[in-house]
């Protein structure tokens, strides 16, 4: 079904007899977008040769709720960073994806590259300098944008990167798909310089470009405002992908409050559209934005949607809800996984959001930073939980 706003369409997905896991089985599709050039970032994007995700990998300490890790002397250890997720998810699901990352040479190192290789990700692109991993440590089920994080990751390899290090030349050979995130201007200027010299060489390539507006505030501690930094690399990005308010925080886009006083369904989607269209109206380059929306029901549940916008159309994810969730973190990493997945195989855009939304959600029920959900579990998630208003 679709509801007209002035020019723009919003597609939304009407549900019918799922067929096991075929998500072409599983909805009435409407509309499709005409393929074209693989260059741009819409989501015709054919022929993609190799994903590259650049950002730090970190160690990621995750004590219980409670003291017992003190008596245990236990604590759970996991890989984490938004854009290794984003690598391993791809790799999961057959896409071919590189990962370039700084790392000092030592033994650790060492088994997290032998870790990564068996997932499937090319690690030829890691950079050796420096001599620290960064840590995070959080509680077990927290969201990374909670109070109770804490980072330490000054003066890490990654971190103390500047321009002239890493050969793009090399790095980016083979590559049509190039993937960073906001967390990596966070860090500081030298590292903001790092991310321009890397998008102006993936952009004099022709290769497709995307960002997660990931914030993290305990991270902007530099002396920039995100706002004085986000706008210049987002110029770059083809795909865009946030939500209303991270997208007001980095990029500049307004805030209806009217809007967010209504609180509902509707209004989001609404706001979504206006968020999407200013974006795209700021940045020329971008031809796809894809936002979320991940509530908290109470006790202990979920609620989550998403939308994508492109060819001045808004698709429209199935609703998810579940009574409990795991584990928080890595889902919005999901999400854009999912999103390159569904553009790399040239699926349609309702298709796409769907997918991405219910890898996403499915995240949620899983311990730790990477998804083990394979492409057929994500299709049950969506016979199983989807519904759409």
């Amino acid at each position: 079904m679709a509801e007209k706003t002035e020019d723009i369409t919003i597609q939304s997905l009407t549900q019918v007899s799922p067929k096991g896991g075929d998500l072409e089985g599983a909805y009435i599709i409407t509309e499709s977008l005409t393929q074209v050039s693989p260059k741009g970032g819409d989501l015709e994007g054919a022929g993609i040769a190799s994903v590259l995700c650049f950002g730090e990998i970190l160690m990621r300490l995750s004590p219980p709720n409670n003291t017992s890790w003190l008596h245990n002397h236990q604590v759970h250890i996991n890989l984490a960073g938004a854009e290794c997720n984003v690598a391993v998810a791809l790799a999961k699901w057959g896409i071919p994806v590189k990962y370039c990352t700084v790392l000092p040479g030592n033994d650790v190192s060492a088994s997290i590259i032998q870790y990564l290789g068996e997932k499937g990700i090319d690690t030829s692109t890691i950079h050796f300098s420096g001599s620290k991993t960064g840590l995070l440590y959080i509680q077990q089920g927290t969201d990374l944008k909670h109070g109770g994080v804490i980072y330490d990751r000054k003066y890490s390899s990654f971190g103390e990167l500047v321009p002239g290090m890493i050969d793009w030349d090399t790095v980016l050979k083979g590559v049509t798909w190039f993937h960073f995130s906001a967390i990596n201007p966070a860090l500081g200027e030298n590292t903001v310089a790092v991310c321009r010299e890397a998008l102006m060489a993936a952009k004099q390539r022709g290769i497709t470009i995307s960002v997660d507006l990931n914030y993290r505030a305990k991270l902007w501690q530099y002396g920039k405002l995100p706002q004085d930094v986000m706008p210049e690399l987002a110029e770059y990005c083809d795909v865009v992908m946030g939500n209303i308010w991270s997208a007001n925080t980095l990029l500049g886009t307004p805030l209806d409050q009217a809007l967010l006083a209504e609180n509902t369904r509707e209004a989001f989607l609404d706001h979504a559209c206006k968020t999407s269209e200013a974006i795209q109206k700021k940045f020329n380059a971008c031809k796809t934005v894809a936002c979320t929306f991940r509530f908290d029901k109470q006790p202990s549940g979920i609620e989550y949607y998403a939308t994508l916008y492109s060819g001045n159309k808004l698709y429209v994810s199935g609703e998810f809800e579940a009574g409990n969730i795991q584990d928080k973190i890595g889902s919005g990493d999901c999400f854009m996984a999912a999103l390159i997945y569904g553009i790399y195989n040239n699926h349609a855009p309702a298709n796409v959001i769907e997918y991405a939304a219910a890898a996403a959600f499915g995240k949620l029920q899983e311990k730790g930073d990477f998804t083990n959900h394979s492409i057929e579990d994500i299709h049950k998630i969506i016979k199983d939980h989807a519904y759409t208003i």
